[in-house]
């Protein structure tokens, strides 16, 4: 079959929910794409950060298949031997106390909340169902219904009411009027440390500082949501780290299993996931042995071969030589380490076109919220591979 085929087959048998770009990709490897034609593309998407690690690598794909030769589930009725070991090293890596594993980023933000409820209730003292979490605009947590409940996307929430009550909306980056919506009732904060889906939009310097500050004057949790930005993304273990602050609830996903499986996790201390008792919460795949050792060797990947440090060099060259391109389209370019925005004027015409120009000439990057251009490739990325990229982002940008 060739492209086309392969195109007009998707859009024939499958939900309208994305709109891709037209190319078909077969394999992988590295920072590197390859199409069904045989031609090879630079991933700047990294499956929206899922890919840190690159595409297929091979420490990776070994424990995987080496587990998956073994045992795949069990489901929690029963122990694991990869489980602990696991929990274990992701205590020594972020010093939280515990960890709830899961699969999607979505039901890893559905459990934190669940925890900052019952937290609430059963600590705090809120009345009982009256718990309210301060939510951010512009945010994306995922597409369960209770995630969009608290969206302030129309596309994500148009059609699909009734919604979960016990959200309140306060702009991004604004501490003073997140602290003037604090009620009795509050239970939480939650928060991407940087806005990836609502174009890399980056905070205030100190305003995640202001938000822990704000959490502890007022008894209430802070909770990261660093799905995308965490597991040295942004040139740190996670972006909160630029603050040097803890969160009382880290989620984390994507990067978690280096693209190979859908893994996440709530982390927090033992005063806040102990909380949960056996079958108040539980997932059928969570913490499976497959996905725990592919979980295993994702975060030694990480740890191994430096890509917090490399995100960071290669982070900053990248986004000064972007800032560099004399643009007429550009408004600004933003972000911190390898998760970049280049955001293009309204009179641009819309980021799409230049990403499909982009795939003209051989690299692949996506647009979000329509003016913005997201540059994510893997960390493994080196700045030869950001040097061949960068004449090519130069003649697009610079175009009619």
């Amino acid at each position: 079959m060739n492209a086309q085929q392969y195109i007009e087959l998707e859009d024939q048998h499958g939900a309208n929910i994305y709109n891709p770009l037209d190319v078909v990709i077969s394999h992988g490897e590295g920072v590197w794409v390859y199409d069904i034609q045989g031609n090879r593309f630079l991933d700047c998407l990294s499956a929206y950060s899922a890919l840190n690690q690159g595409h297929v690598h091979p420490q990776i794909l070994d424990a995987m298949c080496n587990q998956a030769s073994k045992l795949t589930l069990t489901s929690r009725a029963f122990r694991n031997d990869q489980l602990p070991l696991l929990y274990k090293e992701l205590s020594e890596l972020t010093g939280y106390e515990m960890s709830l594993p899961m699969n999607s980023g979505a039901e890893a933000v559905e459990t934190a909340i669940k925890l900052a409820r019952k937290w609430a209730y059963q600590v705090k003292g809120v009345p009982r169902y009256q718990a309210e979490i301060i939510t951010c605009q512009n945010n994306f947590h995922g597409r369960t219904l209770s995630v969009i409940s608290f969206s302030t996307e129309k596309l994500y929430k148009e059609d699909f009411g009734p919604f979960t009550p016990g959200f309140v909306e306060v702009p991004f980056g604004d501490a003073q009027v997140l602290e003037n919506a604090i009620t009795q009732n509050t239970a939480a904060i939650l928060v991407e440390p940087i806005q990836g889906e609502a174009g890399v939009i980056v905070p205030p310097n100190g305003y995640l500082q202001r938000l822990r500050e704000i959490s502890d004057e007022n008894n209430i949790l802070l909770i990261a949501d660093e799905i995308q930005t965490g597991l040295g993304r942004t040139g740190k273990m996670f972006a909160c780290d630029h603050e040097n602050i803890r969160p009382d609830v880290l989620i984390i996903g994507k990067a978690f299993s280096g693209g190979f499986y859908p893994i996440s996790a709530v982390l927090a201390d033992r005063n806040l996931l102990g909380l949960f008792n056996p079958g108040e919460h539980g997932s059928t795949f969570g913490g499976n042995p497959l996905g725990a050792a592919i979980a295993r060797a994702a975060l030694r990947v990480i740890q191994d071969e430096n890509l917090v440090q490399n995100a960071a060099g290669m982070g900053e060259y990248f986004n000064e030589q972007l800032a560099e391109i004399p643009s007429r389209h550009v408004k600004e370019v933003r972000g911190k380490g390898l998760l970049i925005g280049v955001e293009l004027k309204t009179k641009a015409g819309g980021a799409r076109r230049f990403c499909e120009e982009l795939q003209a000439k051989f690299i692949l990057a996506k647009e979000t919220h329509e003016n913005v251009i997201r540059f994510a490739p893997p960390l493994i990325i080196d700045r030869e591979t950001i040097d061949w990229a960068l004449l090519r982002i130069r003649e697009v940008l610079t175009m009619e």
